[in-house]
């Protein structure tokens, strides 16, 4: 029988780096300081959503949680979806209970803003046509996040949350035969593994929904340095991929898996002081 290998895929963080006149976005309040793309790849993708759709159905019938605006169907957002950043408290602490119970890898890349800021301003001093745009250091993270990753199975399907209005299918599926070239050319070996990309909204596969919360307690962890929803998963965690770590004994930032302790909060925040 052929081999299915399913990637969920979304991301932290919006790769804006400039406003309006050049203005620095970073020295804004509300600028987030790293961009993460991150991945789940379920043991059973059906049984997974099944089990998400049926918590999400329980807790929109339990009364407790009934007069919660998120749960509205008006209010368009845990009625149709489990969505981290919009869930109620009350609602993300029984997501997390539940989500730490499912068989699934977490896998993510993060990147220092202030590092891609430098090597934006380095590269204009030296090209004055270059344009950085926030699409960019989006197919970088791709590339990094799929190193490894699209030679393993004889189908890879990459499921990626689509954000507004925008389809970039050709353009990722460009990253991802790129990206799975170099690593058969490095190794010299060959693949007829085939790929299928497709952008899905959340609220349309409960695996992307599982995705985003994996990703929110990451962000959480590097923005707010409250480590206990991503400590919550952390045996869930395959590898994450810290770009940029000061403190990592490589150039090419450290490697972070389930095996090892998860990053300390304390130290990711000195790293903005």
């Amino acid at each position: 029988m052929s081999e299915t290998r399913s990637y969920y895929v979304d991301e932290a963080g919006d790769g804006v780096l400039f406003g309006a006149k050049g203005r620095n976005r970073l020295d804004d309040p509300d600028a987030q300081s790293y961009f993460m793309l991150g991945m789940i790849r379920c043991a059973d993708d059906a049984t997974t959503g099944a089990r998400i759709e049926a918590l999400r159905t329980e807790l929109l019938a339990n009364p407790l949680y009934a007069g919660i605006p998120s749960m509205q169907p008006a209010a368009r957002k845990t009625a149709r979806a489990f969505h981290a950043k919009d869930d109620h408290p009350e609602v993300r602490s029984r997501v997390f209970d539940f989500i730490s119970q499912l068989d699934f890898k977490f896998y993510a890349v993060i990147k220092d803003m202030r590092k891609v800021r430098d090597y934006v301003l380095n590269r204009n001093a030296f090209d004055s046509t270059y344009r950085y745009h926030p699409n960019e250091l989006y197919d970088l993270t791709v590339r990094m996040l799929f190193k490894e990753r699209l030679h393993k199975g004889e189908h890879v399907r990459v499921m990626f949350a689509r954000r507004g209005k925008s389809d970039r299918t050709a353009a990722l599926t460009t990253q991802l035969e790129r990206t799975r070239a170099a690593f058969l050319s490095r190794r010299g070996t060959t693949s007829e593994t085939t790929l299928a990309i497709k952008p899905v909204h959340a609220c349309d596969d409960p695996c992307v929904q599982l995705a985003d919360y994996c990703l929110w307690a990451l962000q959480r962890c590097y923005e707010k340095h409250e480590g206990r929803f991503l400590q919550s998963i952390w045996s869930k965690v395959s590898l994450l991929k810290d770009v940029d770590d000061p403190d990592a004994p490589a150039r090419y930032g450290s490697y972070l898996t389930a095996k090892q302790p998860p990053p300390d909060p304390r130290k990711i925040k000195n790293r903005w002081i």
